[in-house]
């Protein structure tokens, strides 16, 4: 009996494999899909060239767009059909599904298709998986477009070009890159990367709505903005007049300070300023993108390229056993580009003395340093009327707090005013109607600035231990070109000296 059901199995299998190799349609030499690309390409499928061009995930739907407008101009005679079948055909290429034992299998189908973000608030649609029958100037080609699919191996978007040559293939790839460089939707946009659970080295990309952080707002010291403002933002008159001189266009900010003090602020403004520009944020284990990240930027340039907390990245290789791979990252990818291309590295630190001191060491990388120091007296005036506005304080009160929490922050002075307008809430002061925030002003000042409060104060950015560190330089140390710990020409803007 068990000889005779182990016989059954054998032959059954057998016969599911005999019927797997057949065509399920059309005549003994191919399957519908294989015919259709043959009919199309007017050739055998083995006397074709197969190129494949890895795309970064986000960049699809920029593919997506090229390849529509190449179809255009191709005569209106395009058209894109799917593939049918099992998952296969997902983690697959075209070649190896059509010469697989169950290729025969393998037949025209629906186009998969998938959505994807074109803004901070806006989708398209774009082929997710597809064969784009067209022509390149008269020549028949066919383009496999597949998005990523990181759980079946794919952790980047392709395009697998079928032409009649090599040449055809390479002059196809290049019209594409160039068409998605022209009409990219992500040119202009505030972009933040974020890392794949499936590759540390690839990830996925999100459209962020730009800041509109206004300059007044910017609480510095004199001369501070100017001078961040005319270094990141380069006005078309000054790229060419660098360009002109054979001098890099390409250029690095480093914002080095104690937490809480308004780098990040100072960040948010730029990028707001920067309405032209794309602007690229990378934080945490989003660094491992750096090299894409680097990529794009010199693709929709003019650009600038965020990296927040870079100390967590770029640290001294001696605090690193056996080196830091993230640190060599960012080093080539601030090498990698040309000097003429128009990118803006923006880089903040609250740890300066743990960088790698080849991090600043070249023009290009870091060519100036700015250090956001504690505010200031009249700084921290600004900030308090700042976070308070539309409130009503007295003049002395505000001269009161500004002159008692020297060594503070501004997350200081925003907590600080949070804090009273709660009070004022809970005593039932109506603020609205002629109530003053004076009173509670004063008390939340007095909570913070106790000893007792020592440790929000520290996690806030104030000094430790119920003292100051000092009134603070309003926050103005510019190095440029050196480490900021070295020798390097710097200027002081609180009195205007070298």
């Amino acid at each position: 009996m068990d000889a005779d059901r182990d016989r059954f199995l054998q032959d059954f299998a057998a016969l599911v494999q005999d019927l797997l190799r057949r065509p399920t349609a059309g005549p003994q030499d191919g399957t519908p899909l294989k015919l259709l690309l043959e009919e199309h390409l007017g050739r055998p499928l083995r006397e074709v060239d197969v190129l494949t061009h890895q795309l970064p995930a986000h960049r699809l739907v920029d593919a997506d767009i090229a390849l529509d407008r190449l179809a255009e101009a191709g005569g209106g005679t395009a058209r894109t059909v799917g593939i049918a079948g099992g998952d296969e055909r997902y983690h697959q290429s075209l070649v190896d599904l059509l010469s697989s034992s169950w290729g025969a299998s393998v037949a025209v189908g629906a186009v998969d298709h998938r959505t994807a973000a074109t803004g901070p608030t806006a989708v398209c649609r774009v082929v997710g998986l597809g064969v784009r029958l067209l022509s390149l100037d008269g020549t028949p080609v066919a383009v496999v477009q597949r998005g990523a699919v990181p759980h079946y191996g794919r952790p980047a978007a392709s395009l697998e070009v079928l032409a009649p040559d090599w040449a055809t293939a390479q002059r196809l790839v290049e019209r594409v890159t160039a068409l998605m460089r022209e009409h990219s939707v992500l040119r202009g946009q505030v972009l933040g990367f974020t890392a794949s659970d499936y590759d540390p080295s690839s990830g996925g990309l999100t459209f962020l709505p730009r800041p509109d952080v206004a300059r007044d707002d910017v609480v510095l010291p004199a001369g501070v903005l100017d001078a961040v403002e005319q270094h990141v933002l380069h006005t078309d008159r000054q790229r060419a007049l660098l360009r002109r001189y054979g001098q890099h266009v390409k250029r690095g900010l480093l914002l080095h300070g104690p937490p809480g003090t308004g780098k990040t602020h100072l960040v948010r403004h730029l990028i707001g300023r920067a309405s032209g520009a794309t602007v690229i944020l990378l934080s945490g284990s989003a660094f491992a993108m750096i090299a894409e990240a680097a990529a794009l930027a010199r693709a929709l340039a003019p650009a600038v390229v965020v990296l927040e907390d870079v100390d967590l990245v770029a640290a001294d290789r001696g605090y690193t056993p056996g080196g830091n791979p993230l640190l060599f990252a960012v080093l080539d990818a601030l090498d990698g580009l040309d000097a003429d291309a128009d990118v803006a590295f923006l880089m903040t630190t609250n740890r300066v003395d743990l960088l790698e001191e080849a991090l600043v060491q070249r023009p290009g990388r870091v060519d100036l340093a700015v250090h956001i120091d504690r505010p200031g007296r009249p700084e921290r005036e600004r900030l308090l009327r700042r976070y308070a506005a539309g409130i009503p304080v007295g003049e002395a009160t505000v001269a009161r707090i500004a002159d008692r929490s020297a060594g503070t922050t501004a997350s200081f002075m925003k907590e600080l005013v949070r804090r009273a307008v709660l009070r004022a809430g809970r005593a039932g002061a109506d603020l609205e109607h002629g109530a003053v925030l004076d009173p509670h002003l004063e008390a939340s000042a007095d909570e913070l600035l106790e000893s007792a409060g020592d440790l929000t104060r520290a996690i806030l950015g104030g000094a430790r231990g119920g003292a100051p560190e000092g009134e603070g330089t309003g926050g103005y140390v510019v190095e440029v070109g050196d480490h900021p710990a070295g020798q390097g020409e710097w200027f002081d803007a609180t009195d205007g000296t070298h």
